[in-house]
């Protein structure tokens, strides 16, 4: 045929309008389906059927435009049409009409799509992120950084949601090893709902160009797992998988997937980081759920019944898979922290965590999380904070990215004194968690104001209850160094905002100092009654509680309730000594000080001066707790005439780290002894400020 005739040929028949017609209808079905199947939770091979049907429908179309015409009798074949009677014409002038209006419509979709409005990001409970100011301006954003969002769970049994949030976390475990790129914590990422709309905020609140998106279904012995990376900036797809696989052999995925991730942003991978993401952790399924079970469990952190429920968790995990490292490493490190305080110590041993600390490295001499766990025992049990930095170091080598153990290896650094390297791994833990409300409190109220560094202290509490206005333990802490400061009017206001009937430790303690300061010693009392009345009758007293029980019979004692101060001072030793032959060794809380003052308050000097003595010699490597241990023997001294002893010390007390501010002396009914001694106000009076 003559490429003229051709030509017109296809013209009278449509061909072309045809051809321009179905392109308008397959962009507008893909602008309709990027919109509606995020929506309903669609794979991402979803759209990428589409594609293949419409590139296969085309040549389709155009034969069927070719071949047949629609007449008013239907459908027929192009060559029973007779071309007198044809209405192609009309055909096509319709068809041009439907294409302009389809063609509208497409663009309206796209243009919805660029400048569709973007609501803030959900959150979890009642946490409510309220802007990216709450993350302090940072340099540039690396193109290698990467936050994991929680997954959504799509299984029918609700009870399945630990086994989404264990593989979200396992991806995000593997990712974190990875030198070359920068990782956020989950505590910080939880805090968003599982597909955000406004991603590009997201990035810019945690300081990341990109985010993973994913979904988990759980049937049976089949899991699904579908994920996605996206540029936060402009939420531009960069890669998507779907994987299905069997219970048995799900392991496998976390390791693709993090492969693949770091991959697609260029991340340099080491051999011993290309081998750590992808290992197996166990070829048990029934060790690895239960495992998944605990790490659910521990994400509810402070919580003493949470860690004890994690602990038996790991300890099953074990049973099924004795050469399960990572259950032995994380079982060395919550009983430590048990023990260290004070929890069910006939369970948690020192023993239990050392033999739970040496498996894993035996299992796992290479995995950070081994040396993490030798960290946990050096720091807690042995308090050898030496041998606790080295090993913290090593397992942060291996775990670039985790703000756990950097966490763990600040605290340590505090304990030695080593307050600037201190400063810098928090600064480094906060980087990669900037929305943990602990950390941040733990900064305010562990860190800056042990140094009186006030105004960073208040910096780190606003910063914490930016994110979270409801923390009992943010409001406390801020309470605390208002306290210190001798704000004691608006360490009341802070205090206010936490319900009456919190039973938090630190809420108690904080309320307990401010009435002891104000000297209402009655309000005191009623706040210390309030948190032993929680207290079940036969279980034995923590070390806030104990603590909280011999300031109520100090307070009894200054009203002049004695035989009420020698029951609640008696409570207290048989506490924290039960028997003649306990031995109270030096733990987080100071308890061999706590014992102390309770000895004193029954007026047993002997015992009491022996024990405070003993005490501070107990603290001498801990930079931490020894300054308190120092105040309770200088008080124990004054309170017994010793003037001259509590009076040497004060200057030293007023000046270290973690020691006393001029309104702690002023204020605290201690030092009430002193208070008539000239030396006691020309040291106050040198240390108040100026001008």
């Amino acid at each position: 045929m003559d490429t003229k005739i051709l030509f017109a040929e296809l013209k009278r028949r449509n061909v072309y309008k045809v051809a321009v017609a179905y392109a308008v209808v397959s962009w507008l079905l893909i602008q309709a389906a990027s919109i509606v199947l995020p929506a309903f939770e669609a794979p991402a091979w979803a759209i990428k059927v589409l594609l293949v049907a419409l590139a296969v429908g085309f040549p389709l179309a155009i034969i069927f435009a070719w071949a047949f015409e629609i007449t008013p009798e239907g459908i027929k074949r192009e060559k029973d049409v007779d071309r007198h009677q044809s209405i192609a014409h009309h055909t096509g002038r319709k068809l041009i009409g439907i294409t302009v209006a389809l063609a509208v419509t497409a663009a309206g979709l796209f243009a919805f799509q660029l400048l569709r409005p973007k609501s803030q990001p959900a959150a979890h409970g009642s946490t409510t992120i309220l802007a990216a100011s709450i993350v302090p301006a940072a340099a540039a954003i690396s193109d290698k950084s990467i936050a994991v969002l929680p997954f959504d769970s799509l299984s029918d049994d609700k009870a399945n949601a630990y086994f989404t949030e264990g593989i979200q976390d396992e991806i995000l475990t593997r990712l974190a090893k990875v030198a070359d790129l920068k990782v956020i914590s989950r505590t910080s990422t939880q805090k968003y709902k599982s597909a955000p709309d406004n991603l590009r905020d997201v990035g810019k609140q945690l300081g990341v160009a990109n985010l993973l998106e994913g979904s988990v279904q759980k049937i049976a012995n089949a899991v699904h797992v579908n994920v996605q990376l996206i540029r936060a900036a402009t939420d531009e797809h960069l890669w998507a998988e779907s994987y299905n696989r069997k219970l048995d052999d799900v392991f496998g995925v976390e390791g693709e997937v993090a492969s693949a991730i770091a991959e697609q942003l260029n991340a340099k991978l080491t051999g011993a980081e290309q081998k750590v993401i992808t290992a197996r952790p166990t070829d048990n399924p029934g060790a690895y759920d239960i495992y998944l079970r605990g790490l659910s469990i521990e994400r509810n952190r402070y919580s003493n019944s949470n860690y004890q429920d994690a602990a038996n968790a790991y300890a099953q995990a074990i049973q099924l898979d004795p050469k399960f490292a990572l259950a032995s490493a994380r079982l060395a490190v919550v009983r430590s922290f048990l023990y260290f305080n004070s929890i069910d110590r006939k369970v948690n041993t020192p023993a239990a965590i050392k033999e739970a600390a040496d498996r894993a490295m035996a299992l796992a001499p290479e995995a950070g999380e081994s040396w993490t766990a030798k960290g946990a025992y050096h720091y807690r049990v042995l308090r050898d904070f030496e041998g606790a930095v080295s090993a913290y170091g090593e397992a942060q080598k291996r775990l670039p990215n985790n703000s756990f153990v950097l966490q763990n290896l600040a605290f340590v650094q505090r304990r030695i004194g080593r307050w600037q390297d201190a400063e810098a791994s928090f600064t480094k833990a906060l980087a990669l968690d900037p929305l943990d409300v602990p950390l941040l409190s733990a900064m305010g109220g562990e860190f800056y104001s042990h140094l009186r560094r006030f105004n960073e202290a208040h910096a780190s509490f606003d910063r914490a209850l930016a994110i979270a206005p409801d923390s009992e333990t943010a409001h406390a802490g801020k309470a605390s160094v208002l306290q210190n400061e001798g704000r004691l009017t608006e360490g009341a206001q802070e205090l206010a905002r936490i319900p009456e009937n919190s039973t938090d430790d630190f809420v108690v303690a904080s309320r307990i100092n401010q009435a002891i300061f104000e000297r209402d010693f009655d309000r005191a009392i009623r706040a210390a009654d309030r948190k032993l009345h929680t207290i079940p009758p036969g279980q034995s007293l923590d070390s806030y509680t104990e603590n909280a029980l011999v300031q109520l019979g100090y307070c009894q004692e200054w009203t002049g309730r004695h035989a009420e101060a020698q029951q609640s001072f008696t409570r207290a030793i048989q506490s924290i000594k039960p028997t003649a032959d306990t031995v109270v060794t030096a733990d987080a809380d100071n308890r061999p000080s706590t014992l102390a003052l309770a000895y004193a308050g029954l007026g047993q000097k002997q015992k009491a001066l022996e024990q405070a003595q003993r005490a501070v010699k107990d603290y001498d490597t801990d930079a931490v707790n020894k300054p308190g241990a120092m105040v309770v023997l200088a008080q124990i001294q004054c309170l017994f005439g010793d003037n001259e002893s509590a009076i040497a010390v004060l200057p030293e007390l007023l000046s270290v780290p973690a020691g006393l501010t001029v309104a702690n002396v002023k204020l605290d009914p201690g030092w009430d002894p002193l208070r008539k001694d000239p030396r006691l106000q020309q040291i106050v009076a040198s240390l108040a400020p100026k001008g």
